[in-house]
């Protein structure tokens, strides 16, 4: 048995099978929904605006490699909360439930984008700053995984939910999925020949 092809071919699997959502749990087709992120990130940088990632862990890593490409190659205004003085500042003085919000109240503005990852869908820190942005007019983009029933996949506007309880999976699944707006905002297209 190949191992690696059939943990890629997994990963594919879960990737192609991942489940789209807009705010009233209405069922998006995955290209639509994808698709519809990437021209969020553009409209969001077109009206003056900003995208701000969030999340924990391997989640935080995925945030500074997609604030930093969606800046860098896509030409959009994008940052993730993740800054340690930051986090360590605000959790020591405020909680670290309320990392997120405490930046949001500092720097979001309505219009902005917020893109909130986490694997289970239940990161308090992170369902608290999706509630804190939403009051203060962010629009918001929900990844989650493991239980379908977890409460981050019901609060954004666009909701990307990907079956699996395996953090590897779940993770590049993310990843992927981020990339892959990105990627198709930016003019990528199949190779047909």
């Amino acid at each position: 048995m190949d191992m690696l092809k059939t943990y890629a071919d997994t990963l594919a699997s879960r990737v192609s099978n991942t489940q789209a959502t807009d705010e009233l749990g209405s069922v998006v087709k995955i290209d639509s929904a994808i698709q519809q992120l990437g021209k969020l990130g553009r409209q969001t940088h077109a009206t003056g605006n900003k995208i701000i990632f969030i999340g924990n862990g391997g989640s935080s890593a995925i945030c500074s490699h997609m604030a930093i490409d969606y800046s860098k190659n896509g030409g959009m205004r994008a940052l993730a909360f993740n800054d340690a003085a930051f986090l360590t500042c605000l959790g020591n003085d405020f909680g670290y439930d309320s990392v997120f919000t405490k930046q949001l109240e500092f720097h979001g503005r309505p219009g902005d984008l917020l893109v909130a990852i986490s694997s289970s869908g239940q990161s308090s820190n992170i369902l608290k700053a999706v509630t804190q942005a939403k009051a203060q007019g962010l629009t918001v983009v929900t990844l989650s995984g493991f239980k379908a029933s977890n409460p981050l996949r019901l609060l954004g506007g666009l909701n990307f939910y990907l079956a699996d309880d395996n953090y590897g999976f779940v993770e590049l699944g993310h990843l992927t999925l981020l990339h892959a707006a990105l990627d198709i905002a930016m003019g990528w297209r199949p190779d047909l020949t």
